[in-house]
């Protein structure tokens, strides 16, 4: 298998990775949400040793495809992230669960 055969399909297979990731992440599937992360971890080890120079047309539209599915992905995750954060300020009673101490009693806690 050539160098540019090679990088295509993995370029492919991070492509139909980000798909599955998407899927896991629309049902909430922790499992294979982590399942998908190693695989990412594991394709974008093989990627980075590809100089980009080395990229014909052919890879650079499966690439683009790649980035912006990867950023679609981002954007649910962000979008689940905060919806959790809201159910947790929800059940605390709170619409900001994270929030800091006020300085008199953060002194005293350091004392």
């Amino acid at each position: 298998m050539s160098r540019k055969q090679e990088t295509l399909t993995t370029l492919q297979q991070m492509l139909a990775l980000l798909q599955g990731e998407r899927q896991a992440l629309a049902a909430l599937d922790l499992d294979r949400i982590v399942t998908c992360t190693g695989g990412k971890m594991d394709l974008c080890a093989k990627l980075e040793a590809v100089e980009q120079s080395s990229l014909d047309e052919e890879c650079l539209g499966v690439l683009d495809a790649v980035r912006r599915l990867n950023e679609i992905n981002r954007r649910l995750r962000n979008l689940i992230s905060t919806n959790v954060q809201n159910r947790l300020g929800v059940l605390n009673g709170s619409d900001t669960p994270y929030t800091a101490l006020p300085r008199h009693n953060l002194s005293m806690a350091l004392a």
